[in-house]
């Protein structure tokens, strides 16, 4: 089911190949790591892949391919465009 353009959820309810900026990150510590990352807010980002059992996932995030744990992709809220 497509969600709704503008739409605020949790980077692991976003549809496959849907496109999303990042707006928050939810845990302090997990914060730095991400921006290291490229998560960085109004970023531009795509859940590509799950593994077979549903964790890790792949995202594209700032030109590339990242790989994050659900517990991680919990915590980054997106906008859907």
């Amino acid at each position: 089911m497509q969600e709704k353009k503008g739409t605020i959820i949790k980077l692991t309810e976003l549809p496959y190949k849907q496109k999303a900026k990042i707006k928050s990150f939810g845990k302090t510590e997990l914060y730095v790591k991400l921006l290291e990352m490229g998560c960085i807010p109004e970023e531009v980002i795509s859940v590509e892949l799950t593994a077979p059992l549903g964790d890790p996932i792949a995202i594209n995030v700032a030109g590339y391919h990242l790989s994050l744990r659900n517990d991680e992709a919990e915590n980054i809220m997106v906008e859907i465009i």
